[in-house]
């Protein structure tokens, strides 16, 4: 691990950061656009949580073999490579748009595009101590957190802009500019890579590798397993209903345009870059002990949701709350996200980090596409109000029962109650 104490935006880490904003930004204004096109054109909530569920497997299933490919492959080229063939594909749905049947063609799209993502992802997240310093490790992490959130904040926004005067097509080009530029600012990354001989094929290489990963956390940090669990169940529970839910009570609920859906989406984005700031200004004073309090106060903006699309609140009000809340659950999570990585990345080897950031992602997100489907269906038959209490609710009680699991990952050791990590003895 990098512990020099040379200055955090160095050259490399500079173009990163630069080719994160600019690719994350074209994948936030494409998943804004395509989801809301679809929910548009067929007005089926089900529809939309079941094509956003079939979206996030891909997602699932490749974060793994990305972070296998980024302990072995140079992870210059895992960008480069994956941003070049984002703008390829969406080179090919703007070719294949009105002359393909949309449902299958926007699922098809959306999983690739989700895939590509989760392949790429463990790239960026293992780089991070190669070209960071161990006590700028919460910094970095705060700042690639930030791009993240601001392309969170400037995709929706831009998208609902060239979305509701324009249409779809101005989006794809603008998505699969973004990503070719990206592509080519990344081509002159320089990261430490220290090959690897693979023994075997690709799959074998595969199964080996992440069984090394697993062997790790399970007999030497268990208490990764129990986080995954919490994330998972919080995932499950609430995330899963704000990804569906949003969109269809302002559009649909509440009747608003598609330039104030942006908006809002837009304010989540805000949320997280606020809270990407305050965490690197907090830095080392921010404790993981205390991630279960920022869960249960996510789980009170949710409920505050439901409040604001209660029968009789006007649509106006209703709408900023929804808004407001959606900036506080931002800011609540980036939070979480900054301190939990640097707590993983720092408990690492440099030799494990990228397998075992992809498994720890691969398993908590497991959860979210059963959640699309089964939160598109409660909107579908339920009050919007109805569906985000009770989510409220349920993520509530896991944000109760994380309390234990936080403590012992901010002490570095085994699982909490002498479970040994088996996730089956944590449900409480």
């Amino acid at each position: 691990m990098n512990t020099t104490q040379a200055p955090l935006f160095h050259r490399d880490f500079t173009l990163v950061v630069l080719g994160q904003i600019v690719s994350l930004f074209g994948s936030a204004i494409l998943r804004f656009a395509l989801p809301l096109y679809l929910l548009r054109q067929t007005g089926s909530p089900a529809l939309f949580g079941a094509v956003g569920a079939a979206a996030f497997i891909p997602a699932v299933l490749c974060s793994p073999v990305g972070g296998v490919a980024a302990d072995r492959v140079n992870k210059r080229n895992i960008m480069v490579v994956l941003d070049f063939s984002t703008a390829a594909l969406v080179l090919a749905f703007a070719l294949l748009l009105d002359r393909a049947p949309l449902v299958p063609l926007t699922a098809g799209c959306l999983m690739l595009l989700y895939g590509i993502a989760g392949a790429y992802q463990p790239a960026v997240q293992a780089s991070i101590p190669l070209l960071a310093a161990e006590d700028q490790l919460t910094r970095a992490n705060a700042v690639i957190n930030m791009v993240d959130t601001l392309a969170a904040l400037l995709g929706p926004v831009t998208g609902g802009v060239l979305f509701g005067a324009f249409g779809i097509r101005p989006i794809l080009w603008v998505g699969m500019g973004s990503f070719f530029l990206s592509a080519v600012m990344e081509l002159f990354i320089r990261i430490p890579h220290s090959p690897r001989t693979a023994a075997g094929g690709v799959l074998s290489t595969v199964r080996r590798d992440l069984g090394e990963s697993w062997r790790f956390i399970r007999r030497e940090k268990p208490v990764f397993l129990s986080v995954m669990v919490v994330l998972a169940l919080f995932n499950l529970a609430l995330s899963a209903a704000l990804v569906v839910g949003i969109p269809v009570a302002v559009v649909q609920t509440l009747g608003m345009s598609d330039g104030r859906l942006g908006i809002t989406q837009g304010a989540m984005g805000l949320g997280g870059l606020f809270g990407g700031i305050l965490a690197a200004l907090l830095g080392p004073r921010l404790r993981l002990r205390r991630g279960s309090a920022l869960l249960l106060a996510a789980s009170l903006t949710a409920a505050g949701m439901g409040l604001a699309l209660l029968p009789g609140v006007p649509p106006v009000p209703g709408w900023w709350g929804v808004t407001a809340m959606s900036f506080a659950v931002m800011v609540l999570s980036s939070v979480l996200v900054v301190v939990l990585s640097a707590a993983v990345q720092g408990q690492t080897p440099p030799d494990l980090l990228g397998k075992v950031m992809a498994f720890i992602m691969a398993v908590s997100n497991c959860a979210s596409p059963l959640g699309q489907a089964i939160y598109g269906a409660l909107f579908e038959g339920c009050p919007a109000w109805a569906v985000l209490l009770g989510a409220a609710a349920a993520s509530a009680v896991t944000a109760a029962y994380s309390r234990r699991v936080f403590r012992a990952l901010d002490a570095g050791g085994a699982a909490p109650n002498g479970t040994n990590g088996d996730p089956a003895r944590m449900i409480p």
